[in-house]
């Protein structure tokens, strides 16, 4: 299975019954384990938890804190990017090279990196102290 396979999987166990938009994502860790996670939506905006994010707690609630390559699928007309929060999110346990793969669910497919995602991400070298 392939890790957009993963997402388009668990995309459909998404709780979006007021956007009807869901989103499946997949996240590969540095040690090959896939985590995946879809959007969770709440009446009360905006309350809910993007796909990414669920992955990304997936992974750090087995005890892993490095993503090799992500996925993320949705019925769109267009591959849809994370949103800005789920970028930032990718980036704090991402390399700057690391894959996005984005999917429809039509099949069409568009790959970036974190770092293309999100140019001049903040990061833990700007907490350093100067």
């Amino acid at each position: 299975m392939t890790l957009v396979d993963a997402a388009r999987a668990v995309r459909e166990n998404a709780h979006a019954p007021y956007s009807n938009f869901k989103v499946g994502a997949a996240i590969r860790a540095k040690s090959g384990a896939v985590y995946t996670g879809c959007n969770v939506e709440n009446i009360a905006y905006p309350e809910g938890t993007c796909a990414e994010a669920g992955a990304i707690a997936a992974m750090c609630a087995a005890g892993e804190y490095e993503i090799a390559e992500v996925a993320v699928i949705a019925d769109s007309p267009a591959p849809v990017p994370p949103c800005g929060g789920c970028r930032q999110k990718l980036a704090e346990f991402a390399a700057g090279d690391v894959p996005v793969t984005m999917a429809t669910t039509a099949g069409l497919r568009e790959t970036v990196s974190v770092a293309g995602l999100l140019p001049g991400a903040f990061g833990a070298a700007h907490m350093e102290k100067g």
